[in-house]
């Protein structure tokens, strides 16, 4: 019975451990300062590239379409 008992209870062990250590990490240490924003201008977003021409369903397959 000890055999079912021991690898079901052992995701629950390792969860109540890793809480544990959790809360003590957040009991030791200091509560982390507020980081500043940087000071630099913000990206402007680039314009999309433009579109290729999209083949249609009918067009054969050649060498000139396919360099496209």
């Amino acid at each position: 019975m000890y055999a079912l008992i021991v690898p079901a209870s052992t995701p629950f062990v390792l969860l109540a451990a890793v809480l544990g250590l959790s809360w003590w990490e957040d009991l030791m240490l200091p509560p982390a300062e507020p980081v500043e924003a940087p000071a630099e201008a913000p990206l402007t977003p680039m314009p999309p590239a433009p579109l290729t021409e999209l083949l249609s369903v009918d067009t054969p397959l050649t060498r000139e379409v396919a360099r496209r």
